[in-house]
């Protein structure tokens, strides 16, 4: 069976892992998951991620979660924004600012995926994928 959106599918299983105090969770693996993978450690929401070749021959993203020192996620919230459904595109003076600054929003531009402080810097707007503090 085909996934309609498989963003919403990773945001999901991590969010879930994150609930249930998982060290790690695997979701199948493609470049735009990577790249939110990517970004998401960059903002040190995760601690590490890569990708795994299972026994079958298929591609595994595993993505290692963070915890605070008392056992607190680090990932408070994950939101999807855009849908294949319902797409947001915003501007770059329409960006939002997630919780002060304290947490990110990951659009899809046209110089590839970004958090919304380098789409700031880089004077560009996109599609806001997801909404993470």
């Amino acid at each position: 069976m085909s996934m309609t959106d498989p963003i919403a599918d990773m945001l999901t299983r991590i969010r879930n892992a994150v609930g249930s105090k998982h060290r790690r969770v695997d979701m199948p693996a493609s470049k735009l998951k990577t790249e939110i993978a990517r970004l998401l450690k960059e903002s040190n929401f995760i601690s590490d991620y890569k990708i795994v070749t299972t026994e079958q021959g298929t591609s595994v993203l595993r993505v290692a979660l963070k915890y605070a020192q008392g056992g607190q996620p680090v990932i408070r919230q994950l939101q999807r924004v855009s849908s294949p459904g319902l797409r947001k595109y915003v501007g770059v003076s329409e960006i939002p600012r997630v919780r002060n600054g304290l947490g990110v929003a990951i659009l899809s531009t046209s110089q590839g995926l970004m958090t919304d402080r380098q789409a700031r810097q880089a004077r560009t707007g996109g599609e806001l994928l997801a909404i993470v503090w």
